[in-house]
C-alpha cells in the first residue's frame, strides 16, 4: 500500500495528455525492469520528476489496469518464457479501467531482444477471442485461437512517466493482484515494478543512474510467470526461483520500512 505522500509527489510532476503520448508509444522497443519495495517509491518519485512528465487523464494520475493473459491447455508461452526462447509470443486483453477501453494484444520478444506489440481494440468474449480476435490472433501467430484460453488475470495500479528527450516511457506498477479460473487469488501488495521502455539501450538514461544510485538493479520479471507460479502447480517452478527468493526479501524489507 502506498503512503499518502505519493499523491502529493505526483501533483509536483508535469501533466502530460494521451494524445501527447504518440510521439513515445514505442510499439517496437527494448525493455528494462526493476522490481524492488513499495516503501522505495517515495524517494524514487522525488528524484524522478525534474526529468519526467507525468501521464494524466481526467485529472487521475494513477490508474488501475486489468489484464487476462491467454495460453494453450499446455502452457506453451509459459514455457518458452522461461526456457528464454527468443521470437516467443504472449497473449493478453489488457482493459484501461480509467477509459473503460479493452484491447487484444501480443507481445513478440525477438531473436534480437527487442519486444514488438501488436494491439487491436477487442473484448473477451465468453472466455475465448471473438472473430475478429481470432484473425488477429492467426494473422500474428501460427496458433490455432480456439487452442487458446484465458489462465490468469492480473490487476494492478500504474503510474506513467515520459521523458522526450530521450524517447523513454516509464510504467510503475503496484497493488499486483493475480486470480486463476478456479478463483484462487494471491497478492503482493509491497512489490513494486518499473519498466523502462526506449527505442534502443542507451547508458544516457535518468532512471538508469537514479536506480543505480538507489542501489536498485535490473531484474527479469514477468507477471505471467510469477502470477502463474503462485495460483497453480506449474512445470519448471525452479527457474523461478531467483525470482520468488526475491520476492520474499522484498517483502521482508516491506514490513521492516513499516
Amino acid at each position: 500500500m502506498l503512503k499518502p505522500e505519493i499523491h502529493t509527489l505526483l501533483s509536483s510532476f508535469v501533466p502530460i495528455g494521451l494524445n501527447e503520448m504518440d510521439t513515445v508509444s514505442l510499439m517496437n522497443r527494448v525493455e528494462t525492469k526493476y522490481v524492488f519495495s513499495c516503501s522505495k517509491l517515495p524517494n524514487l518519485l522525488h528524484q524522478l520528476y525534474q526529468y519526467y512528465k507525468i501521464l494524466e487523464i481526467d485529472k487521475l494520475r494513477i490508474f488501475p489496469y486489468h489484464t487476462t493473459y491467454l495460453d494453450t491447455p499446455d502452457f506453451l508461452f509459459y514455457t518458452e518464457q522461461l526456457r528464454g526462447k527468443l521470437n516467443r509470443h504472449k497473449i493478453r486483453y489488457r482493459r484501461y479501467e480509467s477509459t473503460g477501453l479493452s484491447f487484444l494484444e501480443i507481445k513478440k520478444k525477438t531473436n534480437k531482444n527487442r519486444t514488438i506489440k501488436w494491439r487491436i481494440e477487442s473484448s473477451l468474449n465468453k472466455n475465448s477471442p471473438d472473430e475478429n480476435g481470432a484473425a488477429f490472433i492467426k494473422e500474428y501467430l501460427p496458433y490455432n485461437s480456439c487452442d487458446i484460453r484465458p489462465v490468469l488475470v492480473n490487476g494492478f495500479s500504474r503510474i506513467t512517466l515520459i521523458e522526450n528527450e530521450f524517447k523513454e516511457r516509464i510504467t510503475l506498477d503496484y497493488n499486483l493482484t493475480f486470480e486463476g479460473p478456479d478463483g484462487r487469488l494471491s497478492e503482493l501488495p509491497f512489490i513494486a515494478i518499473c519498466e523502462l521502455k526506449r527505442e534502443q539501450h542507451s547508458g544516457q538514461s535518468p532512471i538508469g543512474n537514479i536506480m543505480k544510485k538507489t542501489g536498485i538493479q535490473p531484474n527479469s520479471f514477468s507477471k505471467y510467470c510469477i502470477g502463474s507460479t503462485l495460483i497453480r502447480e506449474m512445470p519448471r517452478i525452479n527457474i523461478l526461483k531467483h525470482n520468488l527468493l526475491l520476492i520474499n526479501k522484498i517483502e521482508n524489507e516491506y514490513l521492516n520500512a513499516n
